[in-house]
């Protein structure tokens, strides 16, 4: 949105050390967000402690996942890194006790796994009855003491299973919150969750969820789209996706190059988002179904090679300036479940935080286990 951010001019040798980078480079520090903070300290000393920042405890170790993960062969519809992802949280959390219910269940494939490590009954919660359907169906061909009811979790009237174990893997935005809300609020024994989206919410602005937090809310205060920031990682996506992810976007820019040149007016213009066929078509066309959905009208003559050119320069800039972006995202992810932390803390649990699983498996792999005070 902004070709020249404002801390390029508070941090002017920062930027051009930046804008220095090669594509190697960039590689390179995108991979390794400790090693960079590191470098990037010559120029704000703050950053000297990042490392030590971010670090949250392991919970298990990878064996110990792949063992507590289904099988393969009664993983049935379950793609093999959300199978492992599933093991590793499940195992993070062993040994279970009582009744379990799985939040936003989905077919029921994490309540199958719990299944499998000692639950005595797992109850699935689940809005889509065709996913319900679907999952019930597994559970009973395989034998899981599994059932899924159909069950918006948004509702008021929503009934929390007496002594139930409330679990969630990446339920969204205000999905996972409700869960937190509506968990404590029923005095579950146990709340055990790894939260993703957090941007997907109803409040234009974030509202924190703990008292202690509310207290330094003007200190942080953030929108949904600072929230995206989160979770603008993508270490799992094919190369093929990343590439095509990375082209489109430079065209975006290159877009919002020329809008603002034929406007005459220096700001973004929001673009939504495209349709699939657009991602092996060519910049031009890009742009003149761009400018269709914003009703600009494009003059005849537009010299597209200089417009892609710009886009291809856009492109490598902003990847240098996100880099720094980035540096913020893990500790922003951070700054909201921390505030989940002491929200649960504030109801009466004891509450740990650690990595269920590798980044490489699933970059949100923060877990929160909050068990009910005695």
């Amino acid at each position: 949105m902004e070709p020249e951010p404002p801390w390029c001019r508070r941090y002017p040798e920062l930027a051009r050390w930046l804008e220095g980078l090669s594509d190697a480079d960039c590689e390179r520090h995108e991979e390794h967000l400790a090693d960079f903070a590191v470098e990037a300290a010559r120029f704000v000393p703050e950053l000297s402690g990042y490392r030590k920042l971010i670090a949250v405890p392991a919970l298990i170790t990878p064996e110990t996942g792949q063992a507590a993960a289904l099988p393969e062969v009664s993983a049935v519809d379950m793609p093999g890194r959300k199978r492992l992802q599933a093991g590793a949280f499940a195992a993070s959390l062993v040994p279970v006790q009582g009744a379990v219910l799985d939040w936003c269940s989905g077919k029921g494939h994490l309540a199958r796994t719990f299944a499998g490590q000692g639950a005595e009954k797992v109850l699935g919660f689940e809005w889509n009855p065709d996913l319900v359907q679907d999952g019930n169906r597994l559970a009973a061909h395989y034998g899981d003491p599994v059932t899924l009811q159909q069950q918006d979790v948004m509702a008021g009237d929503l009934a929390w299973p007496e002594a139930a174990h409330g679990v969630a893997l990446h339920a969204c935005g205000d999905l996972h919150r409700q869960l937190l809300r509506r968990g404590s609020g029923a005095g579950a024994p146990r709340l055990s969750l790894s939260p993703c989206c957090y941007h997907l919410t109803e409040n234009e602005v974030y509202q924190l969820l703990s008292e202690q937090a509310q207290n330094y809310a003007q200190a942080l205060n953030i929108d949904r789209n600072g929230l995206r920031l989160a979770v603008q990682e993508t270490v799992t996506a094919p190369a093929r996706v990343r590439e095509q992810t990375a082209r489109v976007s430079a065209w975006r820019l290159g877009f919002d190059a020329l809008q603002r040149s034929l406007s005459g007016l220096d700001r973004y213009l929001s673009v939504p988002s495209h349709p699939p066929r657009l991602n092996n078509g060519s910049f031009e066309t890009f742009c003149r179904w761009a400018a269709d959905k914003k009703q600009l009208v494009l003059p005849e003559g537009i010299d597209w090679q200089f417009w892609e050119g710009v886009s291809e320069h856009r492109s490598r800039q902003v990847r240098r300036h996100e880099l720094l972006r980035h540096l913020f995202r893990r500790p922003l992810e951070l700054w909201m479940v921390l505030d989940y932390a002491v929200f649960l803390e504030e109801q009466g649990y004891q509450v740990r935080l650690g990595a269920f699983c590798e980044r490489s498996l699933t970059p949100r792999n923060l877990l929160l286990d909050a068990v009910r005070a005695c």
